[in-house]
């Protein structure tokens, strides 16, 4: 029983960097599609 709430225990630490990993792609995924919006509306006016 000790082992099983151990092994819960390592599971949530590896899915918090897994998260903030997730949301730092995401925001660089968004900061990205707003770049090439701007530049491509700087490019074609």
């Amino acid at each position: 029983m000790n082992d099983m709430n151990s092994e819960d225990h390592t599971s949530d630490d590896d899915g918090n960097p897994k998260f903030g990993r997730l949301l730092a792609v995401l925001v660089s995924a968004v900061l990205l599609v707003v770049a090439i919006t701007f530049a491509s509306e700087a490019y074609f006016s």
